[in-house]
């Protein structure tokens, strides 16, 4: 019980001796020193932008360098609902529609101008990926919605939005 005792009287005093050792030269932490911010002497001559959240496309054996085929969305029949909602960065343009036959996918708002205006109006065609299925349905299970954001800067010169479906064009006037 003594020699327990005195083993750990003794190794205490040793611990704490260690506190001196924090601020030595043999405290592997402290070989390098401080850090320092410095200037840039100049900057490279040109950086590329890179968006760290879109993965690489890389060519390998397998897979060959992807293109992306066009979109082969055909109208839906009718735009019933065009809703314009302001947003800190512009307006996102909602757009819901009943499409012909059930089970439409892949539902997008296209423009022919790429989302410029012309004229003051800024046109979109409500378009789907048609199913080759010939099961119409109810008018509800039809309802198909897309949205899409339009820029202040596309917002300062456009009076009029419009959307056109396959019977039918719904538009919005400021």
């Amino acid at each position: 019980m003594r020699a327990l005792l005195t083993l750990l009287v003794i190794s205490s005093l040793v611990l704490s001796g260690c506190g001196r050792v924090r601020d030595s030269k043999l405290n592997p932490g402290n070989w390098f020193g401080k850090s320092k911010s410095q200037t840039r002497a100049s900057a490279p001559a040109e950086e590329e932008e890179v968006n760290p959240l879109i993965p690489e496309q890389r060519v390998t054996l397998f897979r060959k360098g992807k293109k992306e085929a066009p979109y082969e969305g055909t109208p839906i029949r009718q735009v019933k609902e065009l809703v314009v909602e302001q947003t800190s960065g512009g307006a996102l343009v909602r757009v819901t529609g009943v499409a012909l036959l059930q089970g439409a996918f892949d539902v997008r708002l296209t423009s022919d101008t790429d989302g410029e205006p012309v004229d003051g109006v800024l046109t979109f065609a409500l378009e789907a990926l048609q199913p080759t299925n010939n099961v119409q349905g109810p008018e509800r299970s039809r309802y198909v919605t897309a949205a899409r954001f339009v820029s202040n800067q596309t917002l300062a010169s456009v009076r009029e939005i419009r959307v056109v479906g396959g019977a039918n064009i719904q538009t919005s006037r400021r």
